[in-house]
């Protein structure tokens, strides 16, 4: 398991994580890769080749009657797409947004078609490189805490980062609610 181990910034650090991305992509690396970022305290994974874009937070247009954790939608070059907030989506505690707030917009698969969210987190953080043995299977909790959307769990140093399966982060009918909404604003 490699990491690079670099918390990055807003602006430029999101520039050079980008750069990174490219970098790393063109070259290949052992293992998957995953992008991180932290929401408050701990660490957590999304696989890299989902990631769409990395984007500084901008004021979203908020949806009347929507759940909490939806912050709104954001026009991105022509596409409507819902941003979630995931410290709501996982019950944490909400936060004001800072300079390193972004949205990591990714592409979810469902059962009928692909769409593009955005996730606000508190910042990115890395890109990580985990081979399949290195990752470990996601506690069982016997149904009290639900981890369907944890892939499982890496060690990166002394920190403990959780891969997210991102198709399975919100429930099918969620995710067709967000692709109405999205069409809606798009009419």
């Amino acid at each position: 398991m490699a990491s690079n181990n670099k918390e990055l910034t807003a602006g430029a650090g999101r520039q050079e994580l980008a750069q990174q991305i490219s970098g790393e992509l063109a070259h290949g690396s052992t293992g998957d890769q995953y992008l991180t970022f932290v929401l408050g305290e701990e660490s957590y994974g999304v696989d890299i080749l989902r990631v769409q874009e990395i984007k500084g937070w901008t004021p979203v247009t908020r949806i009347p009657n929507s759940p909490d954790y939806l912050r709104g939608v954001l026009n991105l070059r022509g596409t409507i797409v819902p941003i979630i907030d995931l410290r709501m989506r996982f019950n944490m505690d909400n936060v004001e947004y800072t300079p390193v707030t972004v949205v990591i917009v990714v592409s979810v698969r469902s059962e009928t078609r692909e769409r593009i969210i955005g996730m606000v987190v508190d910042a990115v953080s890395d890109v990580l490189s985990v081979s399949a043995e290195d990752i470990r299977e996601t506690p069982d909790f016997g149904g009290a805490v639900s981890t369907e959307y944890i892939r499982g769990l890496a060690s990166v140093a002394d920190q403990m980062v959780m891969l997210l399966d991102i198709d399975k982060m919100l429930t099918e009918g969620e995710l067709k609610s967000l692709a109405a909404v999205s069409d809606v604003v798009a009419e």
